[in-house]
């Protein structure tokens, strides 16, 4: 079964396009372009990943994807016109995965979409343990004194990277390689931004963090007892 591709977009040039391109990749879109129902659609749907126009008219596309994270923690990938730094943090801090700006090639939006698919299946059978925290990879659950933890997948993914390895320094780059899954220059706001999501999630004080680590400089580490 192809995997599910929720397609939020007023501008049906634009959807029309993408769904070719899905399509021809072997995805199966499903498009709405009414804000009103994109919560409806998302529960109706199930999808595996979401392309969310931030722009869509009479909306306030960040809080939409807001409304869309509360409800699931499905990849999402934000559309925008918009390139200025403050936009692009604002679509991530509104919970999304990733921020592409229009105009974009449809080799890289799809390059995008299998990078965040991947990442979101990929887990192996394992416990992996960071500061006081106790993380089942394969049940894709964090705890911390038998307390769950909610992540996002990127936000678990990033965590686990981190964890796996408590005696290296990750650069961003390499961050961006492994989390994100790209192998080409990407903006590394995307590491920036979601290291603070993820510390108001699991730090016990996120302005001192103690299990995601920053090394002035360098990049990013993980902390606690090693």
């Amino acid at each position: 079964m192809s995997e599910v591709i929720l397609v939020i977009e007023d501008d049906t040039a634009v959807t029309d396009l993408i769904s070719r391109v899905l399509k021809r990749e072997g995805y199966t879109p499903i498009t709405c372009a009414d804000r009103e129902r994109v919560l409806e659609a998302l529960r109706a749907v199930r999808p595996d990943l979401v392309l969310l126009d931030v722009g869509l008219p009479g909306a306030d596309g960040l809080e939409v994807c807001r409304r869309l994270r509360r409800e699931s923690d499905v990849p999402v990938i934000m559309l925008s016109g918009r390139a200025g730094t403050g936009d692009v943090v604002a679509g991530l801090e509104a919970g999304a995965d990733d921020y592409m700006t229009k105009p974009f090639k449809p080799t890289e939006l799809v390059a995008r979409i299998r990078a965040r698919l991947r990442r979101h299946r990929a887990a192996c059978a394992e416990h992996v343990r960071v500061g006081d925290l106790d993380i089942d990879v394969v049940g894709h659950e964090v705890r911390r004194d038998d307390v769950p933890i909610t992540l996002t997948p990127l936000e678990f993914s990033l965590l686990v990277t981190l964890a796996r390895s408590p005696w290296k320094v990750f650069t961003r780059d390499e961050l961006l390689e492994q989390v994100w899954g790209y192998q080409h220059a990407v903006d590394t706001r995307l590491v920036n931004v979601h290291v603070q999501r993820l510390r108001t999630k699991i730090e016990r004080d996120p302005e001192h963090p103690a299990i995601v680590l920053t090394v002035r400089g360098v990049g990013y580490r993980a902390g606690g007892e090693h």
